[in-house]
């Protein structure tokens, strides 16, 4: 882009101008990706579950968009207590990102997080570490 604005005359003919142009559009081009990978790098793209060993392998990307494969248990997911941005889920006290209406059936998504054990209103039983 810059050496197109450049060449067709809509640029500047100061040299500092060019340079601090060209610095600016190259700054953002390169930060733009790395700032996306720091938001996004918990999200989770592929989840495979084995049913007989209850493990789930999460696959995310990296920033060099290489295949990153996480494998945890169930009871590795802890839920946080707040809702953060980019967190369904820590796994292995990883973050994870995944959207639930992906899952073809809404069972998986809550024996994933865990929504299907049994609990209690007891106030002994909310003090209790996990």
């Amino acid at each position: 882009m810059p050496l197109i604005l450049t060449r067709t005359g809509l640029g500047v003919n100061s040299l500092v101008m060019k340079v601090a142009f060209c610095g600016i559009i190259g700054f953002f081009t390169f930060m733009t990706p790395v700032l996306l990978h720091l938001v996004a790098k918990g999200y989770v793209v592929r989840l495979y579950h084995n049913r007989e060993t209850d493990v789930y392998t999460a696959v995310t990307y990296n920033a060099l968009l290489v295949e990153k494969k996480t494998v945890f248990h169930q009871s590795d997911v802890k839920v946080p207590d707040v809702s953060r941005m980019f967190t369904s889920f820590y796994a292995n006290k990883k973050s994870l990102l995944i959207n639930p209406m992906l899952f073809d059936l809404p069972h998986d998504y809550n024996h994933l997080m865990g929504y299907d054990q049994p609990f209690t209103f007891d106030p002994e039983d909310m003090n209790k570490p996990d």
